[in-house]
């Protein structure tokens, strides 16, 4: 198993798809089936020599400067070793491991599930050097990709001497009880800052200006190949959510110092884009 040093701390993980490389038996990997993550008992990651023979192993890129490798299996195998979800594998390690295991359900899903040309069926072949396939009936060519979606953390002025108000939400799935902030995926043709203005629009029917970008992040918890885009954005001071009740449950305003203690996680974007609004 490999080991190391606390949770994100100094470490660096570089995705890649090097080609002509193979597996060292010490090189570090990770083994998916379904949407569960193989680790070692003690939660690190475990060696290629730790699993049996015979497995093909995806490149995913290197953490520490050690190439590091993913599999498929098709069902959780327990006498390997502990599945972990990705939210359980990230709430304990952070980044970069989180990214890491995100990566690793992103490539081992998307070759599970694009083994086919979807124009005329024949069985596609792996592209050398990256993460593609190319069908050899038709050369159609079926690249890896990404699915972005956009969460805004939505501030409103308020009198003078009292905190700003912060927009947060309950959905109506997932973990309900969570306070999160609006959130949605990109539609074809959209840019990022415009999907911020028609989600908030469409979930809590609000009008947002001074639209920022804050930063993003690779999220497998709403399925492979993710990525959120965090932006600040403001309301007037009079703005009132009307929720949707479809994916909204309730909207609420809050003062920045009055936040409630059922926050999404400390590892999430959300709880970064939320920090940073509130200073801590």
């Amino acid at each position: 198993m490999i080991g190391g040093p606390a949770p994100g701390r100094g470490r660096r993980f570089l995705p890649d798809a090097a080609a002509g490389t193979t597996a060292d038996p010490d090189d570090p990997c990770l083994v998916v089936a379904g949407r569960r993550l193989l680790v070692g008992g003690s939660g690190q990651l475990l060696r290629v020599a730790d699993l049996p023979t015979g497995i093909e192993w995806v490149p995913l890129g290197s953490l520490d400067g050690a190439r590091v490798w993913a599999a498929g299996l098709p069902d959780t195998d327990e006498s390997l070793g502990a599945w972990r979800s990705w939210p359980a594998m990230a709430s304990e390690h952070g980044e970069p491991l989180a990214a890491l295991a995100g990566r690793a359900l992103q490539v081992m899903t998307w070759r599970r599930t694009h083994r086919f040309c979807g124009a005329c069926t024949a069985e596609l072949v792996d592209v050398s050097g990256e993460h593609a396939r190319r069908c050899p009936a038709c050369d159609l060519y079926v690249p890896m990709q990404l699915s972005p979606a956009v969460l805004a953390a939505i501030t409103r002025p308020v009198g003078t001497g009292r905190a700003e108000q912060l927009l947060l939400v309950r959905h109506t799935y997932g973990p309900t009880a969570i306070w999160a902030l609006i959130a949605g995926f990109v539609e074809a043709g959209e840019s990022l800052e415009e999907a911020v203005h028609r989600e908030v629009a469409e979930e809590v029917g609000l009008d947002v200006h001074e639209v920022a970008y804050f930063g993003s992040q690779p999220w497998a918890m709403s399925g492979p190949g993710v990525v959120l885009a965090g932006f600040t954005a403001r309301a007037r001071c009079d703005a009132e959510p009307v929720v949707d009740g479809r994916e909204i449950a309730e909207a609420r305003w809050f003062p920045l110092d009055e936040l409630p203690a059922e926050l999404p996680a400390p590892y999430s974007i959300s709880r970064w884009l939320i920090d940073h609004q509130r200073g801590a």
